[in-house]
């Protein structure tokens, strides 16, 4: 069995569902499948500095590199053209028992559908929360037009959409696509602990060793939530913390958040990391107090996990699609996305920090058991094999 994966960008500064396509190959490939990536060069508004047109070992995993197309118009340069991969997939693409697509709305994703579908190779489609309520009324105009003139085609000819959560399945169920779905969420390598996390951190920010840290770790985009989760803490004018805010985004939006910190008064209580990965990330991870993410609309948040993984307790809103397994566990705060609301529940947490601060081994045995890579990869093989094999997919949908 020979599975080709096709993401537009493994660059860590497109967030998790980058990151989740690298571990999932890497834990297949542990697994004895024969398993590789095509993408493009993309690194954001920057390319990554790799090797073009050849198979490589990236991050430990079997890649080719295409040149993305890199006009100065930001919306041309997100779509991620690259005629050069196109070539190679109407090439090679016959090579593959199976591809597994991931995003739509996107060059790269949407040219290998289109391929795959023409030379009659079996794909399926994770769509990475693009088809969400909240993401599809983003720009919804072109998103239509895109979805109704190319993409549903799409979809509806792949065996089967990958989606990491019920919430996701239940919004997709709407758009009544003909293809069947299944849930698989994306799993976690649990880090090493790091001793005197929490010391540590406040040594790093320059902090009394009793401060509070509440840690918003993510990518900084609109549909974060980050202009109601700031003003909230701005409210919390009676409480000592220090707002740890790491990530990094357009430098529009970058202006926007340090406008709202200043009209807040939050700027002196924020400390700006930028984007973070490798031990710095675990460090702040483990030595907060709080994990915050108050976004719209979330697929799954594998940020919330790897807060949970740690003991780390979160404040999430219902747009995040682990808001039911953290509301049904006490793993932390599931509030609406309302400022006066989340003000509420970071005051009752700061207010009860010494009963309430860690979740602890509940949180990680439950990681342990429900979301390892080789729990994840195995389920995943079974249902590359009941297609490799054309069985019915409708047992799993």
């Amino acid at each position: 069995m020979k599975i080709l994966h096709i993401i537009p960008s493994v660059a860590s500064v497109r967030g998790g569902p980058s990151q989740a396509v690298l571990e999932t190959v890497r834990a297949l490939r542990n697994l004895d499948v024969e398993v590789e990536i095509i993408t493009t060069n993309d690194n954001g508004s920057d390319l990554l500095d790799v090797p073009l047109y050849k198979r490589i070992e990236y991050e430990q995993v079997p890649i080719q590199f295409f040149p993305r197309f890199s006009p100065w118009v930001n919306s041309i340069r997100e779509f991620g053209f690259s005629g050069q991969l196109s070539i190679w997939l109407w090439q090679n693409i016959s090579q593959y028992d199976l591809l597994h697509i991931h995003a739509i709305f996107s060059y790269t994703s949407t040219v290998a559908m289109a391929i795959a579908r023409l030379q009659g190779i079996p794909y399926i489609v994770r769509p990475l929360g693009q088809l969400s309520k909240w993401s599809l009324q983003q720009s919804a105009h072109k998103k239509q037009i895109y979805l109704n003139l190319i993409e549903r085609a799409n979809i509806n000819r792949s065996w089967a959409i990958h989606l990491t959560s019920q919430q996701e399945q239940e919004e997709v169920a709407c758009l009544n696509f003909d293809a069947p779905s299944f849930i698989l969420p994306h799993g976690l390598s649990i880090p090493l602990p790091i001793p005197d996390a929490r010391y540590k951190l406040r040594q790093l920010l320059n902090l009394p060793v009793d401060q509070p840290i509440i840690l918003f770790l993510s990518r900084l985009h609109p549909k974060k939530g980050l202009d109601y989760l700031i003003p909230a803490l701005g409210k919390l004018t009676h409480h000592h913390f220090t707002f740890v805010l790491a990530g990094s985004g357009d430098k529009e939006y970058e202006a926007e958040i340090e406008f709202l910190l200043d009209a807040n008064g939050m700027r002196d209580r924020t400390y700006m990391a930028g984007f973070v990965t490798g031990d710095l990330k675990n460090l702040f991870i483990q030595g907060s107090d709080l994990f915050a993410l108050t976004s719209h609309a979330e697929n799954f948040g594998i940020a919330v996990l790897e807060a949970l993984a740690v003991g780390l307790p979160v404040l999430i809103t219902p747009g995040v699609a682990l808001a039911a397994v953290v509301q049904q566990h006490q793993f932390g705060y599931v509030t609406q996305l309302e400022v006066l609301e989340i003000a509420a529940a970071v005051e009752n947490f700061l207010s009860h920090l010494p009963g309430v601060k860690n979740v602890g081994d509940r949180a990680r045995q439950f990681i342990l058991k429900n979301y390892t890579w080789d729990k994840i990869s195995s389920e995943l093989i079974v249902y590359y094999s009941s297609i490799v094999n054309k069985k019915s997919f409708s047992a799993f949908a």
